[in-house]
């Protein structure tokens, strides 16, 4: 495992004191965590259809708020972190995709021309839905390997990465992955 940059280490540490109490904390994280936030909602921003009502900054910024309001959590690790924000993004837009489902199927409704609504297309928010649904599936199965893949193509962590914040090894990490993968390919072609 590579060893952590003296930057991992800063992180962690204002996140136990945040964790502490200390709320000047969070002011020295942000400017730390907000590089690595950008990359992950840009990742998951790629996968989206054109036209997405929100875009990659609206999507950190949602994230970050609610990881502000994420009092509860104890974090434990950079790792931990990105992995519980990697989460929150997935979450903000799996619910955007059901919201454009409710407004399609007539929720606040507004009349579109059929060549118009040809052209917005929903194909990868249905794919994200079903992606969401069989995640969701394998996680009562076996919640470690939906977050293997949570963590490693939504979250655009690295095997070491989703290993440590697992607590795990990477072998074991690869090996959840393969089986993962496997079990989404037959889950989503049924």
């Amino acid at each position: 495992m590579p060893m952590p940059t003296p930057a991992q280490h800063e992180v962690t540490a204002l996140l136990l004191a945040w964790n502490g109490g200390d709320g000047g904390a969070l002011e020295r994280l942000t400017p730390l965590v907000y590089g690595e936030l950008r990359r992950l909602a840009h990742h998951y921003m790629r996968r989206e259809r054109v036209g997405h009502s929100l875009q990659t900054t609206g999507l950190i910024h949602e994230a970050y708020l609610r990881l502000i309001d994420a009092s509860q959590v104890q974090w434990q690790n950079r790792a931990h972190f990105f992995a519980v924000s990697a989460r929150l993004m997935r979450r903000i837009l799996v619910d955007a995709a059901r919201e454009r489902g409710y407004l399609k199927r007539g929720g606040g409704t507004c009349q579109v021309e059929l060549n118009e609504a040809m052209e917005i297309g929903d194909q990868r928010g249905e794919e994200l839905l079903a992606l969401d649904e069989a995640l969701d599936a394998l996680a009562e199965i076996d919640a470690r390997k939906a977050q293997v893949i949570e963590l490693r193509f939504f979250g655009g962590l690295s095997m070491e990465e989703t290993a440590e914040a697992l607590h795990v090894s990477t072998e074991t990490i690869g090996r959840d992955l393969r089986l993962a993968k496997s079990w989404l390919r037959r889950r989503m072609s049924e």
